[in-house]
């Protein structure tokens, strides 16, 4: 029976029994810096952590900052939405609670129909452009 064909039946390529995979030797040190400076700095991804690692001076490629980063499962916050205000006139402001917004049937804030709600709601103008209008009832420039 041939190698190839021993490795063919049992589902593995030929290649993974010929290398050991090695580990660095800074690697559980790296992994802990990156953790520490992610805790630190919550809103930074693995791009801005690789350059401070830099600046800490480890030599560090960006792909093997990420690959540490998605292996513990680190992840960057979303963006949290900005909270709506309502301003009165005396400068103060308070934040309405979400049940009294006014929002229309489609859930969009009441102020992005306003410029639009009078064109949605007026009706429209009777008769034909004034090019399709015969001669005699255009008006004269």
């Amino acid at each position: 029976m041939s190698e190839r064909f021993a490795w063919r039946v049992l589902g593995q390529h030929r290649s993974t029994q010929r290398k050991i995979a090695r580990t660095s030797d800074d690697e559980a040190a790296l992994t802990a810096d990156i953790i520490a400076l992610a805790l630190q700095y919550g809103r930074y991804g693995y791009r801005r952590i690789t350059a401070l690692l830099h600046d800490a001076g480890w030599a560090v490629n960006l792909k093997r900052v990420e690959r540490i980063w998605r292996r513990e499962g680190l992840k960057v916050p979303a963006k949290q939405p900005k909270r709506k205000r309502l301003w009165l006139n005396d400068g103060s402001c308070i934040r309405l609670p979400s049940s009294t917004r006014d929002t229309d049937p489609g859930g969009r804030p009441e102020h992005y129909l306003q410029g639009r709600r009078s064109a949605l709601t007026a009706p429209a103008e009777r008769g034909s452009p004034a090019w399709r209008r015969p001669f005699d009832e255009r008006p004269v420039v």
